[in-house]
């Protein structure tokens, strides 16, 4: 139960620093920008990218990786245009401002992180310092582990990954400040 209580602590902290981050600070927006003409972009899409998926352009046909003719055209193209990543879904159901099933699956998600690192951290014969700095470690482990392959491989831009970092350590820094409290509580 202690560290049940813990990982709401820390879940409810770090949700809060989540919402500061993304509807007060610049930081969930770090990286993103508007498209010149989004309409001409949404037909685009529609026509282009027609079922929900991730797309990854200029693309090629991984079975064609040994066509040296293929790999040639797709290098040079490559040398010539942007890379886009493009994540595609259909239109939401219901009203698209209503945010409720994201905020509340994104709530079980943090809860569940800080439930994994409530229980190491309760495990571990630590103080209330090394508890902050281990929950940080799980924070910047996390961004290392999921965030920073997405500059690596897909040219996410720089801005984007310092954004996530910052919220990220910060967060569980916090979230670090409220399992150690709790923990060390007799």
């Amino acid at each position: 139960m202690r560290i049940a209580v813990a990982a709401l602590l820390a879940a409810i902290v770090i949700f809060i620093w989540q919402a500061i981050a993304h509807m007060v600070l610049p930081l969930g927006e770090m990286g993103f920008r508007l498209p010149q003409n989004e309409d001409v972009v949404l037909q685009a899409v529609s026509t282009g990218l027609p079922t929900p998926g991730i797309y990854y352009l200029p693309s090629i046909d991984p079975n064609k990786m040994n066509d040296e003719a293929t790999v040639k055209a797709w290098s040079e193209k490559a040398k010539k245009n942007p890379y886009v990543f493009a994540v595609v879904n259909a239109p939401p159901e219901g009203d698209p401002m209503s945010m409720t099933p994201q905020l509340i699956k994104q709530f079980i998600t943090v809860f569940l992180a800080a439930l994994l690192a409530s229980y190491v951290l309760a495990a571990a014969a630590w103080g209330f310092g090394a508890r902050v700095t281990g929950s940080l470690a799980f924070g910047i482990f996390g961004w290392l582990a999921n965030i920073v392959p997405l500059w690596t491989w897909y040219r996410f831009p720089s801005d984007f990954i310092v954004g996530n970092l910052i919220e990220e350590g910060v967060g569980w820094l916090l979230g670090g400040v409220a399992i150690a409290w709790w923990l060390g509580r007799r």
